[in-house]
């Protein structure tokens, strides 16, 4: 059954790791996990390497694809797609909000240090969610 609104919301909100997709030329769309940021009603973020294969795909198609899913208590997934409405230079501010999202606390700074030092420069890669398809499939 479709979730409602604020279910897809909310259940997107929550710190899952997502599938993303993106457009590949000559081949199927490319697909990796990504950590994202999301608040009810706003646009969907994510960060990563800003000369990634990922980043690239973003920057020539104009669009791409988040799918989320749980299994336990029950089969729910949430999946949006849209537009891309800006892409940025990475902050450090973002880099410690969405591994704060994904890491226990005591990881965090940790995990920063190494991702400045060994992933080189990033961007944040902003997306309007346009089309959303959602599920909760009960207590199969």
């Amino acid at each position: 059954m479709p979730l409602s609104r604020d279910e897809r919301q909310t259940f997107f909100a929550e710190p899952h790791v997502a599938a993303l997709s993106v457009a590949e030329p000559g081949r199927g769309p490319l697909t990796v996990p990504v950590w994202y940021q999301y608040a009810p009603g706003e646009e969907v973020w994510i960060l990563t390497g800003r000369d990634s294969r990922k980043a690239k795909r973003i920057a020539e198609s104009g669009r791409f694809t988040l799918m989320i899913d749980r299994l336990s208590p029950t089969i729910r997934y949430v999946g949006v797609e849209g537009p891309v409405t800006s892409t940025e230079e990475a902050t450090l501010e973002q880099l410690k909000e969405i591994s704060a999202r994904y890491l226990p606390p005591d990881q965090v700074d940790a995990y920063v240090e190494s991702a400045l030092r060994e992933h080189g420069p990033s961007v944040v890669i902003r997306m309007r969610p346009e089309h959303w398809i959602s599920s909760d499939l009960g207590n199969l």
